[in-house]
């Protein structure tokens, strides 16, 4: 007889390293073993998932060019907008019902060209009789203004927000809702925060406890609002450091997807700066062995969520170049407030933003890992609340 499965689904692939990072830590937390339905899974055998789930990668429809025209007759004919999702996920919809399905990425309510990919699978799998639960999340409060957004988050089990500023947003719309289903909501820390590091031997230019890490995306160059700010404020600080410090500068990726990687604006800033020796351009790698570089920095000034996570979670201070709720709402849950700890993109107004920014945190180093040293060891007890939670339900619904 088939066994049901633990499913965990909108996965990205973990050519980004923050996806790979939510489901490696969860995986560690809980006790089954989770099928997880990925969208390159090619990525997550490649990476550190291989031994922690039963990786299935989705079916696209780039590969199967007559199925695509097959499923959009159907879809138009009969108004079946969740068939495109019965077909991604291959065989999940046949033969035993999935007691539980957990939508895994933690900021996929941020970004448009995904909410409707969100709703139609939470539906499909609400359709066939499965719970789901959104692990993780960070959603804009604004979001919640549109009527879609919310009858689609109400179809949830169980919803698990990991700051303040979605948690307070997500209370406040199931209170406004009325009658109907209503979710469990919880605030719970990222997993990625409970995230082990992996230490690979250190590269001839990487100072232990003397280099700023420094992660650079091509997502906070989209969100700008002036047109090269963002390369210029990194190339003043980068400059600042070399002129006015003896530390040592680290470039470290954290996602290498082809259509959004790190590596193309850190290679611009690595050959910017390479003739003056104190840069070095750290390779791709897992997200544990990243974290493992990370860790060893003094201060970190990152642009993805996770890498500023791994350096948050290993007491380096931080500061974020940020764009959305993710960013300020960590922060407000760590330090009170975001001031000093997020510099928002869209805000950058002139070439030495950055730069200040970074010397702040300089001048307030003790202060700032004192505060990451207090709160670190019971934050990432709460964090793991998450594993737990996934147990109670699996337990609860895989029964007969």
């Amino acid at each position: 007889m088939e066994e049901k499965k633990l499913i965990m689904y909108m996965h990205a692939g973990s050519g980004n390293h923050g996806c790979e990072a939510i489901v490696n830590s969860v995986c560690h937390m809980i006790k089954e073993k989770p099928v997880l339905i990925s969208y390159y899974g090619e990525e997550d055998t490649r990476y550190s998932l291989q031994d922690l789930c039963e990786i299935r990668s989705e079916r696209r429809f780039e590969n199967h060019k007559l199925a695509h025209i097959l499923y959009y007759g159907y879809r138009r004919l009969f108004g079946d907008e969740e068939s495109f999702i019965r077909y991604r996920y291959q065989g999940i919809f046949k033969g035993k019902v999935p007691p539980l399905a957990i939508s895994i990425g933690g900021d996929n309510y941020c970004y448009d060209n995904m909410l409707n990919d969100l709703r139609l699978a939470n539906a499909a799998f609400n359709r066939v009789g499965t719970r789901t639960m959104l692990l993780g999340c960070s959603i804009e409060p604004e979001l919640l203004a549109r009527e879609h957004i919310v009858q689609d988050l109400m179809r949830y089990h169980v919803i698990i927000a990991r700051e303040s500023i979605t948690y307070e947003a997500l209370k406040k719309m199931a209170e406004e809702s009325g009658e109907g289903n209503k979710p469990q909501i919880f605030l719970f820390p990222d997993p990625a925060f409970t995230l082990s590091a992996k230490e690979l031997p250190l590269p001839k230019k990487f100072a232990k406890d003397n280099t700023v890490g420094i992660n650079v995306s091509p997502m906070i160059q989209d969100n700008e609002k002036r047109a090269g700010i963002t390369m210029e404020n990194y190339r003043r600080l980068i400059q600042s450091i070399i002129d006015r410090t003896n530390m040592q500068i680290a470039l470290i990726p954290h996602v290498v997807w082809e259509r959004n990687d790190d590596r193309k604006p850190i290679h611009e800033l690595y050959e910017a700066f390479a003739p003056t020796g104190r840069v070095v351009e750290l390779p791709d790698g897992t997200c544990e062995e990243l974290k493992g570089f990370i860790s060893r920095c003094r201060f970190f000034v990152g642009a993805r969520t996770h890498a500023t996570i791994a350096a948050y979670s290993t007491e380096v201070p931080t500061l974020v170049v940020g764009y959305s709720v993710k960013a300020r709402g960590i922060a407000r849950d760590l330090f009170g407030g975001e001031e000093h700890y997020v510099l928002p993109v869209q805000s950058l107004q002139k070439k030495e933003d950055l730069t200040e920014g970074f010397w702040w945190l300089l001048e307030h180093e003790e202060e700032v890992k004192g505060r990451l040293r207090e709160i670190m060891p019971s934050y990432k007890e709460r964090a793991i609340e998450t594993g737990k939670e996934v147990d109670r339900l699996w337990e609860e619904f895989r029964q007969p």
